[in-house]
């Protein structure tokens, strides 16, 4: 029997994330954390999904970026 996953409407939380620091001397670590986030310019913002995986990433980059609750 196959069973089927129900997701709740509006159960996914977001997160906003606005790059507010430049990778100019930093190290490719984290440029790529940055690239991983999707972001790359100054005054950049992505809307992501807010998991585990992407409060890490966060994390990692906490001195270059600004971090909002999106709905």
């Amino acid at each position: 029997m196959a069973t089927t996953k129900k997701k709740a409407a509006g159960s996914a939380a977001t997160i906003s994330v606005r790059q507010i620091g430049s990778t100019i001397g930093q190290n490719d670590r984290i440029r790529a954390t940055l690239t991983g986030l999707g972001l790359g310019r100054i005054g950049q913002t992505k809307t992501l999904k807010d998991s585990p995986s992407v409060r890490g990433l966060i994390a990692k980059v906490k001195h270059l970026v600004a971090v909002d609750s999106a709905a």
